[in-house]
């Protein structure tokens, strides 16, 4: 049942007393890591990330607590893009240290809200329970000093080889950027299968960079006109790549 005690009672946000701290290692997983893999209960049934998602991409976004006012715009922000991460062949698996029974009473919230733009949207995507902070540690997000999960704002993009491409962390205050999530895999798909880099503000459809060493005829290298053209010697750029993915 709907309890705005257990919601908004004096227990969250760490507000227990600390624990002891000696001895425990919870380091972020660095980019080029494989994703440390946990099993969990969630929204959508139980499952083991990420080796239950085959070779897809996969998104991990960690929440602090349900019914947050700056989580829950996000969630609703990945609702109207779920399409668009279904299109590229990445799934969406968000983390919050609240339990199931209130993640489910959220999800429902959330399903019955206009937002900005957007009519009512069904959230497809889990929301895990990790109530005993478990994969908050496993991805470093609660600090060696403290135990209060104010922090767990963290977001996590794993390639189909299960390694960690990018990371994200943000505070409290600040709501995430969806679409530069979005943008994000995009670009590290474009990188993947064309061999090639995205410069600053990268969308689908613009240049690209040719990494060295340079393995492209240059001699007749043309910015009007030629797939390849120079600005300098350290900025080769390559046109009419589309950044588009085809869902696998």
């Amino acid at each position: 049942m709907f309890s705005f005690k257990k919601i908004f009672g004096p227990e969250r946000f760490g507000k227990l007393p600390l624990r002891r701290t000696e001895n425990r290692n919870f380091r972020i997983p660095l980019i080029g890591e494989k994703a440390p893999s946990f099993t969990c209960e969630s929204t959508s049934g139980k499952f083991t990330f990420p080796y239950d998602f085959g070779t897809c991409w996969k998104i991990l976004l960690s929440h602090p607590l349900d019914f947050t006012p700056v989580c829950s715009t996000e969630l609703i922000e990945l609702a109207a893009l779920q399409d668009e991460f279904d299109k590229i062949g990445a799934v969406l698996c968000v983390v919050s240290t609240d339990p199931l029974e209130i993640h489910k009473q959220w999800k429902a919230a959330l399903e019955s809200i206009e937002y900005r733009n957007y009519s009512q949207t069904k959230i497809n995507f889990p929301i895990i329970d990790d109530t005993g902070l478990t994969i908050a540690k496993l991805y470093g997000m609660i600090h060696k000093e403290t135990d209060n999960n104010r922090d767990v704002r963290g977001v996590f993009v794993v390639d189909p080889d299960n390694v960690i491409r990018a990371e994200f962390f943000y505070p409290l205050e600040v709501g995430r950027n969806i679409d530069e999530i979005l943008r994000t895999v995009i670009a590290l798909q474009t990188a993947d299968d064309h061999k090639v880099l995205t410069p600053a503000n990268w969308k689908a459809g613009n240049d690209v960079l040719v990494p060295f060493p340079v393995k492209a005829p240059l001699s007749h290298a043309d910015k009007d006109s030629a797939e390849y053209y120079q600005l300098s010697w350290f900025m080769i750029f390559r046109r009419g790549i589309s950044g588009a993915i085809r869902k696998q």
